[in-house]
């Protein structure tokens, strides 16, 4: 079983008082996730269940899903944390869940993993240029890097303590 599920919840039990749902694999074929509710609605406590939405998510690392998002929907969202992982979902936030803005992003944009935007700016720095020595004192490389990710030239996803990605801002 995948850590990216959904609960889907039967409305008609709902409705009435009873929790009546399933947690689902959001990643599985999408055929095989409605399968898996349309036997829970099958199921349902009572008659004439037809209606279903997500009540709960789990494993979509920041990207949210909504009561009644489709299960299409749901089910991208899924694949692409599981092909991307966390990264890949804390960019799909930074785009509001574009997940076509978050792939181009780290297919296009994606510079590199760093300790700090500090460590980004001087090696940028460095890669770029030679820096007499008698001078490399006086160079904030600190400021440097915040003043890039506050213009707009570059932003960053801080996925945990001296763990930075860093990406072009195309």
């Amino acid at each position: 079983m995948s850590d990216i599920q959904i609960y889907i919840a039967d409305l008609a039990a709902y409705n009435n008082g009873i929790l009546h749902g399933a947690w689902i694999d959001a990643t599985q074929d999408i055929d095989d996730i409605q399968d898996q509710i349309n036997r829970l609605l099958k199921n349902s406590p009572e008659p004439f269940a037809e209606e279903y939405a997500i009540h709960d998510y789990e494993g979509f690392c920041g990207i949210s899903i909504h009561e009644y998002e489709g299960i299409t929907s749901a089910h991208k969202k899924a694949a692409f944390i599981e092909e991307h992982g966390e990264l890949g979902a804390q960019v799909a936030s930074h785009f509001g869940d574009d997940l076509e803005g978050a792939e181009k992003a780290l297919s296009d944009a994606y510079i590199g993993e760093y300790t700090s935007l500090e460590d980004y700016a001087q090696q940028l720095t460095e890669d770029c240029s030679e820096v007499p020595e008698h001078l490399a004192y006086y160079i904030d490389y600190d400021r440097m890097g915040r003043d890039m990710d506050m213009s707009g030239d570059i932003f960053h996803i801080e996925i945990s303590h001296d763990q930075i990605h860093v990406f072009s801002n195309f």
